[in-house]
C-alpha cells in the first residue's frame, strides 16, 4: 500500500478496525443546484443511507414515497417497496446517461443511480482507496492560503462505478479536505469538493460537511456554483 495512504486509513480509524464492519448507515440531508439543472425535485427532508462497506451496493430511504426505497449496484439500480415489490428497476444503469450533458433531464432512476455511487464513493473514503485494483500516487501538493494539502491522485478500475475514473484526494493533518473529479454521467462537469467537521462513530472518522462546487479553469472551486451539498449526521457503522 502507498506510504501516504497506508497513514491516511491509520488516521481515520485504521483498517482492521473497518475490516470489522458490514456497513454504515448514515442521516443525509442534500441539496444544491445540479438537481434543478436536472429537473428533479430536491427537498431538504433528511433521509436515511445505507452503504456496504466491502462490495459496491447502497440504499436511501425514503425515495419517491415513505414505503420506498432504491437499491443500488454497478450492475442494476432499482425502486422497491419496504416489503420487496418492485416498483422500477434498469439494468447496465450507467449506460443510460449516455449522451448526457450536464443541463439533460433526469428520471428518478437516473437520479437514484447518482445517489448510490456517489454516497458510496463518499461514505467509503479513505478506505476504498485500498481496495483491488484502485492505483494511488501522490502528486504535487496544493497551496490554500497558509497551508500545504498533500494530494493524492487513484486511478479506478472500470468495475468500480464512481464519479470518473481519475480523482484527486486533498489532505492536511492526514485529513481529507478536498475531493476533485469529474462527473460524467452529468455531461462531465469538473467538480471540487470541500469536506469538513470531521466527527467520529465507533473508531472510524468522517467528515460530516461536503459542498461541491463547479471548478474553474484556475483549479479552484467557484463559490456562486454550489452543485451538491450533504449533510451527514447520525451515523452507525454494523
Amino acid at each position: 500500500m502507498n506510504e501516504l495512504l497506508a497513514r491516511i486509513i491509520d488516521a481515520h480509524g485504521g483498517m482492521d478496525r473497518w475490516k470489522g464492519f458490514e456497513k454504515v448507515d448514515a442521516t443525509i440531508v442534500s441539496g444544491g443546484g445540479l438537481f434543478a439543472l436536472k429537473d428533479v425535485t430536491q427537498d431538504p427532508n433528511p433521509r436515511r443511507m445505507t452503504v456496504w462497506l466491502h462490495e459496491e451496493r447502497s440504499s436511501v430511504l425514503p425515495y419517491g414515497a415513505p414505503d420506498q426505497r432504491t437499491m443500488f449496484t454497478p450492475e442494476r439500480i432499482a425502486i422497491e417497496k419496504l416489503d420487496g415489490a418492485l416498483v422500477a428497476e434498469r439494468y447496465a444503469p450507467r449506460d443510460s446517461f449516455a449522451g448526457h450533458q450536464t443541463t439533460t433531464p433526469w428520471d428518478p432512476l437516473h437520479r437514484a443511480y447518482f445517489n448510490g455511487e456517489a454516497l458510496w464513493t463518499y461514505l467509503t473514503t479513505p478506505f476504498l482507496l485500498a481496495m483491488d485494483g484502485v492505483r494511488v500516487e501522490e502528486t504535487e501538493s496544493w497551496r490554500e492560503g497558509s497551508e500545504t494539502w498533500r494530494v493524492l491522485r487513484a486511478h479506478f478500475p472500470g468495475s468500480i462505478e464512481t464519479h470518473c475514473l481519475i480523482q484527486d484526494f486533498f489532505g492536511e493533518d492526514l485529513m481529507l479536505r478536498r475531493h476533485d473529479y469529474s462527473v460524467n454521467i452529468a455531461g462531465g462537469f469538473r467538480a471540487a469538493q470541500l469536506t469538513s467537521d470531521y466527527s467520529a462513530a465507533t473508531g472510524i472518522r468522517l467528515p460530516t460537511k461536503r459542498r461541491a462546487y463547479t471548478r474553474g479553469p484556475d483549479r479552484r472551486p467557484i463559490p456562486e456554483m454550489l452543485m451538491v451539498s450533504i449533510d451527514i449526521s447520525e451515523v452507525r457503522f454494523e
